[in-house]
């Protein structure tokens, strides 16, 4: 923290920081970064997802024929989210496609949890040796990582709802009288759209707003000496009651996209299981 009230702008903790790029002057929109800080940060989750989980869930009371099934230390909370994840929001909404989605969704779950979490994390000032802020920085606060990700998410709902249906998937958003079937069909389709990319806007907006708000409250330090030294003691509680939110706040949308990308791909796989249940129901 002392390195951010010592900074010029606060916000460089915040913004992405590139060393290639495409387009650094201006060019079209769709040119992106080759190499920033958001694309390290997403490279080191990814490898700290597949040092850590293994050994995470190897770990187990004893070797005897009992203990050695029954898991310890970090594995016991590993079991308690995959499993919570599974019974209570995966099986609900896939049905008889749950075990074949689950690795991919618990995937989706640890990989925005990993970004949100190294983002809490100092490490531009750790790293301050490294030119250009290259370490360090929310990831999942870039609307680009956010979309390829919601994206992502639209890709596998619609493929799946078409390999499992059929045209029975593109059918069912044919819904009412014949005349009003097209326009009917068009706004669900823009529905599924909208809501996929909801995904990414509510994900990108509350990581970047909360850290924004943490560099905000930093500069109020900075104001003059006298007034500094009066804000500062609150400034730091602030900060710091704002970091536990944070860290709710991090597996809290962790929690909702992968929930939603469930409950949207639960509604593509499931269409003749939902039509029986409507049958039975009438």
């Amino acid at each position: 923290m002392s390195l951010i009230l010592a900074a010029d702008n606060p916000l460089n903790h915040v913004v992405q920081h590139t060393l290639w790029d495409l387009n650094p002057d201006g060019g079209p929109w769709f040119m992106v970064p080759i190499v920033s800080n958001h694309i390290i940060m997403q490279v080191v989750g990814a490898l700290l997802l597949l040092w850590w989980l293994p050994r995470a869930v190897m770990k187990t009371a004893g070797t005897d024929e009992i203990n050695r099934h029954v898991p310890r230390g970090a594995a016991n909370a590993l079991e308690v989210i995959c499993f919570g994840l599974r019974d209570r929001i995966f099986e609900p909404n896939l049905g008889r496609h749950t075990n074949r989605f689950t690795p991919l969704l618990w995937s989706y779950f640890f990989f925005i949890l990993i970004s949100n979490l190294l983002g809490m994390l100092p490490l531009s000032d750790w790293f301050y040796f490294v030119p250009g802020h290259l370490i360090g920085g929310t990831s999942t606060g870039n609307i680009w990582v956010t979309g390829a990700m919601a994206v992502s998410s639209l890709v596998l709902i619609v493929y799946n709802g078409l390999r499992f249906n059929g045209m029975d998937y593109i059918k069912h958003f044919f819904m009412g009288p014949s005349f009003l079937a097209w326009f009917i069909a068009l706004l669900e389709m823009a529905g599924m759209l909208f809501k996929t990319m909801a995904l990414a806007v509510r994900l990108f907006a509350n990581m970047l707003a909360g850290h924004i708000l943490l560099a905000v409250l930093v500069s109020f330090a900075n104001l003059g000496t006298t007034i500094g030294q009066i804000l500062s003691p609150v400034v730091v509680l602030a900060c710091v009651l704002f970091n536990f939110l944070e860290i709710f706040v991090a597996f809290l949308h962790a929690f909702i996209f992968t929930a939603l990308t469930a409950v949207f791909l639960g509604m593509a796989v499931n269409i003749h299981h939902d039509d029986e249940h409507e049958h039975e129901h009438a």
